[in-house]
């Protein structure tokens, strides 16, 4: 069975580069549940979709990535978060990762180190 992953950024640019480097032979089949574009629509497609793996921005509108995260592990706790952020400071990352995140990615990110947080957090 295909793993199945939700893109959130706001960026569509991000979005983007991260759905097409699902085709890399290196990553398991993975299906791409739907793109979102801030934490609100995120979670609407989360309980309708119900992925696997999420990649999660933090500064988004609507929804904050924080908030989208502590919603998403209470409603999706099966659900993996990897949050791909350029807010880089430890704290961050900490924070998010006490509200249910699995993993941090910092921008900009070279197509290897997505690569290998994707199979990190699949792993």
């Amino acid at each position: 069975m295909k793993a199945r992953l939700l893109i959130v950024d706001d960026s569509m640019v991000i979005r983007n580069l991260i759905a097409r480097q699902m085709l890399d032979e290196r990553l398991p089949p993975i299906d791409l549940v739907d793109l979102a574009g801030d934490g609100e629509q995120a979670l609407a497609i989360a309980l309708s979709r119900k992925p696997d793996f999420i990649t999660m921005d933090l500064t988004m509108p609507n929804m904050d990535g924080e908030a989208c995260i502590e919603r998403l592990a209470e409603v999706l706790p099966g659900a993996r978060i990897m949050v791909v952020s350029a807010l880089s400071d430890k704290a961050t990352a900490l924070r998010a990762i006490s509200k249910g995140a699995h993993g941090f990615l910092h921008k900009p990110f070279s197509e290897e180190q997505l690569v290998a947080a994707l199979l990190e957090l699949m792993s």
